[in-house]
């Protein structure tokens, strides 16, 4: 649904030849927007900008829109909306299903890569953002009409295996008991023999070739692993309310089978060469190639995300791949998406992108960890903003201090101040919702109806109508440039609003058509605020 801003601002351009580069009108006496295109154009024309205005007012076509246009100041045009067409396009919006989101004309396949934690550790404070922010564009990305599909990208393959499972054996570790928190143990002390002992070293790195050539034992233990750690993430997953499942499990071990055929067909194009006993591809513009595979024949990330495309692309039919990744991993990310373009494995029809994000910060602003300076678990900072609140509003408060600040910046992780319920935070939205809520639903039972925005008198009901109608080409916008705090800063906006109406405009205490009016405007808001928060992740309560 094209916004009235939108619209306006197309058919000025029509009438002026250059963008008018429309803008919200400072105070309500000035309309709704205003345009200094008059001013620009005069000084190409070599006319004065009111003379100029006046042409373009008799030329501009929006007497269906707008009032009659009027020229304030040194040659600004003043647009002001019709009342009517404000009414009839916040009740169109209460009308239609999918809230103003247009759906798209090509719905495209889309592949997201995000999570992406590691087998037999527990989630950490590095995979709260990667989730979060997948989550939202999973949800962005279905509300505009395409196929998503989600890649849980998990670290399930590896020499830490071999390790792992020799501890395992050495320790004769029932797994059946084991939970991911226990397998994180495990890991730790793997780890440290591993250092400690060069025998139990040689061992592992022997188990580490079983795994890889299908040893039924080792095979076994590695599953078992696995499954413990996907129970674990599961909770996670259940209790940040994300949409990820098993089913979009896609880890580093399913690629292995087309690890060897990608070698062997990018070095036998001349593609890839060796070099320095290492099988290699350069590409211009990068200072180091990518390593396919190392001087002692192994397998690296690199040629593990080459193949990962290849099969997105064959298998999966992707038209465009985003990775949500940490900002740090930029520089690898391009590489490889530069590699499989230049292989052809990836056709320029396919777009692919990383969305790098900053670093959760603690209050001293250094990265967020616990007391004894490592990384915190995920569940920490859960635990944390919930000692403040309930769960809904703590996620609501988590999940918003995250998508609102641009994502390649750090931002701080404070509870107290993500979980007040005033201010640009998740529970100031929520609380705007609930607060709809209640009074639709007092006046439902006073056995008042609402169907339709009639009267739009005010000149805050009049912004609020207006606000409204962007929603569909914000929605847009961050479906297109995976931008989510344009939707933050636009759902605090109408809040914010929302709450200026309601200080100047009763509802239930007033009459007739006025209040009916104003019902179907705070039922249009309610919509709007729960669809916004949805595609957020966030929770829209009907009390709080």
């Amino acid at each position: 649904m094209q916004s009235l801003a939108s619209l306006l601002s197309s058919r000025v351009e029509a009438a002026a030849g250059i963008d008018p580069e429309m803008r919200p009108a400072t105070k309500p006496q000035f309309g709704h927007f205003q345009s200094n295109v008059a001013l620009r154009l005069a000084k190409s024309e070599g006319r004065p900008p009111r003379e100029v205005a006046a042409s373009l007012v008799e030329r501009i076509d929006v007497a269906d829109l707008c009032e009659p246009l009027e020229i304030a100041g040194p040659g600004f045009i003043n647009f002001r909306i019709r009342p009517e067409v404000l009414a009839r396009a916040a009740s169109d919006l209460l009308a239609d299903p999918h809230t103003g989101i247009d759906q798209a004309e090509t719905p495209a396949r889309i592949v997201i890569d995000y999570s992406s934690p590691n087998v037999a550790k527990q989630m950490h404070v590095g995979h709260l953002r990667t989730t979060i922010i997948g989550d939202c564009f999973n949800r962005v990305l279905t509300a505009t009409g395409n196929t998503v599909i989600p890649q849980n990208h998990i670290g399930d393959w590896g020499r830490q295996f071999g390790m792992l499972i020799e501890q395992a054996l050495d320790e004769e570790l029932d797994l059946d008991g084991l939970d991911l928190a226990g397998a994180e143990e495990l890991y730790k002390r793997a780890n440290a023999r591993l250092k400690a002992d060069e025998g139990f070293a040689d061992r592992a790195r022997a188990r580490v070739v079983a795994l890889q050539a299908g040893d039924e034992e080792t095979r076994a233990i590695w599953q078992r692993l696995i499954d413990v750690s996907k129970v674990g993430f599961n909770e996670a997953y259940d209790r940040l309310g994300v949409l990820l499942t098993d089913a979009d499990i896609a880890g580093e071990s399913s690629y292995n089978d087309l690890l060897e055929g990608v070698c062997e067909d990018l070095e036998a194009r001349g593609i890839a060469k060796m070099d320095d006993g290492a099988l290699v591809v350069f590409v211009d513009g990068f200072d180091a190639p990518a390593i396919l595979r190392n001087s002692h024949g192994g397998y690296g990330y690199d040629v593990t995300d080459v193949a990962a495309q290849k099969y997105r692309v064959d298998d999966l039919h992707a038209d465009r791949m985003i990775y949500v990744t940490d900002a740090r991993q930029h520089h690898h990310f391009e590489l490889v998406f530069a590699v499989a373009r230049k292989a052809g494995y990836v056709p320029d029809t396919v777009s692919t992108e990383h969305v790098g994000y900053g670093m959760v910060l603690g209050a001293d602003g250094r990265p967020f960890s616990t007391r004894e300076g490592t990384a915190a678990y995920l569940i920490d900072l859960l635990d944390a903003a919930e000692e403040h609140t309930t769960r809904p509003v703590a996620l609501a408060a988590i999940k918003y201090a995250d998508l609102s600040n641009q994502l390649q910046k750090d931002y701080v992780f404070d509870p107290e101040r993500m979980t007040a319920t005033s201010g640009d935070t998740g529970p100031y939205l929520q609380y705007a919702h609930a607060r709809a809520s209640r009074i639709l639903r007092n006046a439902a039972d006073q056995g008042i109806a609402w169907d339709q925005v009639t009267a739009l008198t005010e000149p805050v009901e009049q912004a609020l109508a207006l606000q409204l109608s962007r929603y569909g080409e914000i929605v847009a916008g961050v479906a297109a440039d995976l931008q989510p705090h344009k939707l933050c800063t636009y759902l605090f906006e109408l809040a914010s609003t929302m709450s200026v109406f309601y200080e100047q405009c009763p509802v239930l205490k007033s009459d007739g058509e006025v209040r009916t009016s104003r019902l179907a405007l705070c039922a249009t808001t309610r919509k709007v605020l729960a669809s916004g928060l949805g595609l957020l992740g966030i929770e829209a309560p009907d009390q709080m």
